[in-house]
């Protein structure tokens, strides 16, 4: 559903995509603050079933609107936003008022010279202490994977080339996990990533993460995103683990009783094992990036 006003025959150059889910108390005026900005650029909004009057508020303030029929995910609202963004480029943010219009043009500025340009939340951003405590954690485990220096995984303010980022659609989940595995893709494709400092604000409403469940569901897909970009930085370290543990096993039990034990041979074995496995799974990784098109 768009706003035949501003319905445009010609491709404009950048799209700004806002996935929204019952965000009618800042949506208007995000979309107020970014058309006052940005005046030459597309503003899509894709309301992701809201129960409330997001929608109307959205095509009231003047942007395009695309809606789901039911909620799907945030990563789904955000494959919507893709496939229907009419900008060579695209600006994915959150429309709960945490990030600032006017840092749009931060990320634009690096358009021409890189593939993907992140907006990294920095100190002064109003985040919780768990949160910056998790992020820690995955930026890390994402850093080891790709051996990159991931500064925020999760960010969910981005600038990319719609028509590449189209061809990373089918690996996008429908979940809030979307920024953790288009970052991989590009990082493990050869793109490249270039991030730039921002502050957010405190989101205005309830967050839809809750902090256990969700936590631990989204530390569970990190690591399914890693296996699926980079499994042998996953399965070599373990199966360097249990070849060193068989080892010293058989060390101690050889110096101790003279023999060689069933639980070293299980070590042992268990090590070839998952070695093979990686084996496999990088291979069928690398199948699934020749799916997608230079």
């Amino acid at each position: 559903m768009r706003n035949t006003d501003l319905d445009q025959k010609n491709r404009c150059e950048v799209t700004i995509l806002l996935p929204a889910y019952n965000e009618e108390g800042v949506i208007g005026t995000t979309i107020q603050t970014l058309r006052e900005l940005y005046p030459d650029f597309e503003i899509l909004v894709v309301d992701d079933g809201s129960t409330d009057n997001t929608m109307k508020e959205a095509m009231d303030a003047g942007a395009n609107v695309w809606p789901h029929p039911y909620n799907i995910g945030n990563g789904a609202a955000i494959k919507s936003g893709l496939r229907c963004a009419q900008g060579e480029w695209v600006v994915m943010m959150d429309a709960d008022g945490q990030h600032q219009p006017e840092d749009v043009a931060r990320l634009l500025e690096h358009k021409n010279r890189y593939d993907m340009v992140v907006g990294a939340r920095g100190r002064e951003s109003e985040t919780s202490l768990h949160r910056d405590f998790a992020n820690c954690i995955y930026n890390w485990f994402a850093s080891y994977v790709t051996m990159f220096k991931v500064e925020d995984l999760t960010s969910g303010f981005r600038l990319v080339r719609a028509e590449v980022a189209r061809k990373f659609i089918y690996l996008l989940p429908n979940t809030f996990s979307y920024p953790s595995t288009i970052t991989m893709a590009y990082l493990r494709s050869g793109r490249t990533v270039k991030y730039v400092q921002i502050a957010t604000k405190k989101r205005v409403g309830k967050s839809k993460i809750r902090l256990l469940q969700d936590g631990a569901k989204f530390l569970l897909i990190i690591t399914k995103v890693a296996t699926l970009f980079a499994p042998m930085r996953v399965f070599l370290p373990l199966s360097g683990l249990l070849m060193l543990s068989g080892l010293f096993w058989y060390i101690y039990t050889y110096i101790t009783t003279q023999r060689f034990t069933n639980m070293s041979a299980l070590l042992f074995s268990t090590s070839v094992i998952v070695f093979m496995m990686g084996l496999v799974s990088e291979q069928i990784s690398q199948m699934r990036y020749d799916r997608v098109q230079e």
